[in-house]
């Protein structure tokens, strides 16, 4: 009897324990709420990236970019639609998905099978489930699937196999369809190949309109964290209520159990009610324990990662400790700016000079985030390339050490508000043979060939002289010098910079020519001073930038940008021809960058004018697209 009185005791201790924790938990609610794009009251368990370190949970951070609230599961980026606080959901979309754009689809596959817990009550180090847990039914799931397939025939018999050849098709002899739900062995039919599961939350849709189901898709799915939630149970034994929309909890579970320790239960020996004893005093532990090593041995796996790459390079970068670089940010007082990578602050070396301290975040990819970067600018000089002096990597601490650019990113220049700095279109001419000279140097003037495959406004940034340099290569990918087309495993890039190849497989192979699209979208954007897809325009033709200004070149029509001076129109010109070649769909008619480099030093009357751009495969124009989708 003293042993089940001791083991009933230590049953309450444990109740005890949670009651603590539950409450040191609780303190971390006691935050302003923060705001990102049009999500707002951003709140536990949710932190922002840069939140103080006691406001929500670390592994419910969301990112910030431009204007965009991100999340981060299975090492890939998905946009936050909205968050419910009221049923543990939060919605979100692929950022390869555009709601008018039917030709777009997800660039990997997800499903139930990737929450690999969804279906049991035990706590899980993995932050979201693919349902809510029901007191009816075990499981509530909040997102089904839209199957994607390629068949070498046509499937005309069953009626679930929907077309969608008008806007996605995996191989230009094949027929693509989709269907809706879970595919059953028997619906597969022989000849047919899977190849994409997604999603969806939104189930009110036309099964036989594939706009419809393309709607739904771009609507995104919940997630849920409803297993947080129930750490607020004794035990965690919770159940969320569908109808009464509230977490509610399963006390009588845990009067079972004492009841089985005590020996008072009339349907269970005293062996029975030990073992159950048994199971949560030791159990419980023992998992806690196994959760923690594992996740100390992925961190450490990252660690020893870059660790074993840095013992494996000499490199020129000076290796700075953690707590130097503390002291040259003054406790990383000056912030200067911040993104998905994490922070960056203003800091000044101990010979005087200022620099820039990127403070990386979660590393993705086992460190190669990091050592992509270290790789890649520690071993070049550019003018137009910007310099890495230093380097950390200290445990989970890791930061890049740059030179300091007193005129910040491209992006806040070519944007400009009022009372920005406006630049003439002289020095927006400069900046753009700056750039392309240096990503020109990347591509042909290095040992290797680096492909950089995020060239944006953000990532350019200006000195105090206005000399361009190209930054964050967390992107990038070192080739041997002779290779004309890459593999690679992930899509990487930035939705409006991408080239169509990394999206469709059936207009070229990947290479050096991605830089040189996404270049172009830059160019276009410098010198129209403007985002080149603008919903807010006042008439629909203006809507995608490219485009109206092509028919506007061709026609040898004045460009109709602001107040220019004869002078300016002719650079203005200029920039747009050249950006227009560089933004051609297929890769092989777009020109080299050192090509590019010669067409902007040149004069406008040696530019002939490039076709008509085109953005999707089979389409004849976009404009017919964007004026469908309006």
């Amino acid at each position: 009897m003293r042993r089940e009185r001791a083991l009933f005791l230590l049953l309450l201790l444990l109740l005890l324990l949670h009651h603590i924790c539950a409450s040191k938990a609780h303190k971390k609610h006691r935050c302003f709420p923060s705001s990102c794009g049009k999500i707002t009251n951003i709140s536990y368990p949710f932190r922002l990236n840069g939140d103080p370190e006691k406001c929500g949970e670390e592994r419910y951070e969301l990112g910030c970019e431009n204007n965009v609230t991100l999340l981060y599961m299975n090492s890939e980026e998905f946009h936050v639609e909205a968050i419910n606080y009221k049923n543990y959901t939060v919605r979100v979309v692929d950022p390869a998905l555009q709601l008018h754009n039917c030709s777009s689809h997800p660039l990997r596959s997800l499903s139930r099978s990737n929450f690999s817990d969804s279906y049991t009550y035990t706590y899980s180090l993995d932050p979201y489930q693919a349902g809510l847990s029901s007191y009816e039914n075990r499981e509530s799931l909040i997102f089904e699937h839209i199957v994607f397939l390629s068949c070498n025939h046509s499937v005309r018999e069953n009626g679930k196999y929907l077309k969608t050849e008008e806007c996605v098709k995996w191989d230009s002899k094949g027929y693509a369809y989709a269907v809706v739900g879970d595919l059953k062995a028997e619906d597969l039919e022989v000849g047919c190949d899977i190849k994409l599961v997604v999603p969806t939350s939104l189930r009110t849709f036309n099964n036989h309109s594939y706009t419809s189901m393309h709607n739904s898709l771009a609507y995104g799915f919940e997630i849920s964290w409803i297993k947080l939630a129930c750490q607020n149970c004794p035990l965690r034994f919770c159940y969320f209520d569908s109808a009464s929309q509230k977490l509610g909890c399963r006390p009588w579970l845990l009067w079972i159990i004492l009841a089985e320790v005590v020996g008072i239960s009339f349907y269970t020996s005293l062996a029975c009610s030990l073992a159950w004893a048994y199971k949560i005093l030791f159990g419980l532990p023992f998992l806690i324990v196994i959760f923690i090593c594992k996740w100390r041995k992925r961190h450490a796996s990252t660690y020893a990662n870059i660790e074993n790459y840095l013992e494996q390079n000499h490199l020129a970068p000076i290796r700075y400790s953690y707590k130097e670089i503390k002291k040259m940010t003054g406790g990383f007082k000056e912030k200067l700016g911040e993104g998905g990578f994490g922070f960056v602050f203003k800091a000044k070396l101990r010979s005087g000079p200022f620099v820039a301290i990127k403070m990386l975040g979660k590393s993705k990819g086992n460190g190669q985030d990091f050592i992509n970067e270290v790789a890649t600018i520690g071993r070049i000089h550019h003018q137009n390339v910007v310099q890495l002096i230093g380097f950390c990597a200290s445990g989970s601490k890791r930061a890049l050490v740059y030179e300091f650019m007193s005129n910040g990113s491209l992006d806040k220049l070519i944007f400009s508000r009022a009372g920005s700095i406006d630049l003439s279109y002289k020095k927006i001419h400069n900046i753009s043979i700056g750039v392309a000279r240096g990503i020109a140097y990347l591509h042909h003037g290095c040992e290797m060939q680096i492909l950089h495959f995020d060239i944006k406004p953000h990532n350019i940034l200006l000195d105090e002289n206005f000399i361009p340099k190209v930054s964050d290569f967390g992107l990038a990918k070192l080739y041997p010098i002779d290779s004309s087309i890459v593999t690679m495993t992930t899509t990487r890039g930035t939705i409006g910079y991408m080239a169509p190849e990394l999206f469709y497989n059936n207009v070229g192979g990947i290479s050096h020519k991605a830089d040189v699209y996404s270049f172009g979208m830059l160019l276009m954007e410098m010198a129209s001073k403007r985002n080149n897809l603008n919903p807010h325009v006042e008439y629909s033709s203006q809507l995608y930038f490219p485009l109206w200004i092509y028919n506007h070149i061709r026609e040898e029509e004045d460009i109709d940008i602001k107040d220019l001076t004869k002078e300016e129109k002719i650079i203005a010109k200029k920039l747009i021809i050249v950006a227009l070649w560089c933004i051609q769909l297929k890769p092989n008619d777009r020109p080299s960058m050192n090509k590019v480099v010669e067409m902007l030093e040149g004069g406008v009357e040696d530019l002939e004018i490039p076709p008509k751009p085109t953005l999707f495969p089979d389409e004849t124009s976009l404009e017919d697209q964007t004026t469908s989708s309006i």
